[in-house]
């Protein structure tokens, strides 16, 4: 059997605002080490990776490329030299490794999601690896624990090999629907993993956007030679924003050329407070202090679930059950578990307060 040489992608971009302040536009959540584990969001997505393959590529923008480089030694980092979604991401960095080594498998998986079954992870990885040498584009599911509506899903066909076809990508649904997907069995979560043959992305790329596929091309021939910063100005800025979801997975899923392969792997993308005091460990919630802060104590009093980074001074909490307090040195949020996808607004309303350093 010919040996695919599998080439990892790690999109680190995005400011996570649903985490403010803990994940900051100059301190986004993928540097931090939000659950106590002693290794940061993105430490923890390459060693996961790191026993698959050593060649691992991180993209990240121009702010954060020496922070991620001193975190992650072992990856070599892509600076995007400007942000154009994730599809400009992942496509910049698969039409780099395929002008490289134009038999390329690439897997692209996000640096700010915490996993907490590492061998479920690397069994699905290497299940789609091998669907991938098949043609397809591979993306692989998570087994829904619950109906949730923080999600996007995927419906699953008919099955092929270790994978099954994917008949369609559906936006995060409301409570009702979400109830109905899981009550078939063919749905799973959609963790925008994305595994593919480097050169059959990007000719898939080429079939529904060319006007971005063609520039990628030209600017990865670039590269590697002496005329990168013209080719970037020539190629990559007048390049149009895109989301890898909706600019390919979905468009080919609808003429049968994307497969899933299911897992089981504990996963969680860390979105906002909710998921993140999902994760917490039960020992450090029920101390009320969060793994990172310097400690203070914390008194919880009626107020189950609490959630608190208390790093300046002591907090209490009375009788508020999912509270989230967050207080650091220039800003204290108050907001709870259930109303948490709403702290990406409060964010966006810090311009207009003249705040807009804060995020």
């Amino acid at each position: 059997e010919k040996h695919m040489s599998f080439h990892a992608i790690v999109p680190a971009g995005g400011a996570g605002s649903r985490l403010w302040p803990l994940s900051r536009k100059n301190a986004p959540k993928f540097l931090a080490d939000l659950t106590g584990a002693g290794r940061s969001l993105l430490q923890q997505a390459v060693d996961r990776l790191e026993e698959l393959t050593p060649q691992i590529s991180v993209v990240t923008g121009a702010a954060h490329a020496r922070a991620v480089a001193a975190q992650v030694p072992q990856a070599s980092v892509i600076v995007e030299p400007s942000a154009r979604g994730t599809m400009g991401a992942i496509g910049l960095a698969a039409a780099i490794i395929a002008e490289r080594d134009p038999e390329a498998v690439v897997g692209s998986f996000a640096a700010d999601h915490l996993i907490r079954d590492d061998e479920a992870f690397r069994d699905a990885v290497r299940a789609a690896v091998e669907t991938a040498g098949h043609g397809y584009l591979v993306t692989i599911g998570i087994a829904p624990e619950a109906p949730s509506t923080a999600y996007g899903y995927i419906e699953t066909g008919g099955r092929l090999g270790v994978a099954r076809a994917v008949t369609a990508f559906v936006e995060k649904p409301d409570e009702q629907t979400a109830a109905e997907y899981l009550a078939t069995g063919r749905y799973l979560w959609n963790a925008g993993m994305f595994v593919a043959k480097a050169s059959i992305l990007m000719d898939v790329l080429e079939r529904f956007h060319p006007e971005i596929a063609g520039p990628l091309r030209s600017l990865a021939a670039a590269w590697d030679g002496d005329g990168r910063q013209e080719a970037v100005e020539a190629y990559w800025e007048p390049l149009a924003p895109a989301v890898i979801d909706t600019a390919v997975a979905e468009p080919l899923a609808a003429i049968g050329g994307v497969a899933v392969v299911p897992a089981d792997m504990g996963w969680s993308d860390i979105g906002d407070y909710a998921s993140l005091a999902a994760v917490i460990p039960e020992e450090a919630r029920a101390a009320q202090v969060v793994p990172g802060a310097s400690p203070q104590p914390v008194v919880e009093v009626d107020s189950p679930g609490a959630l608190v980074y208390a790093n300046r001074k002591p907090i209490v909490a009375v009788g508020i059950p999912g509270v989230v307090v967050v207080d650091t040195d220039d800003v204290l949020l108050v907001t709870t578990r259930e109303e948490s996808q709403r702290v990406k607004a409060a964010v966006d309303a810090l311009g207009t307060a003249g705040l807009a350093d804060l995020a």
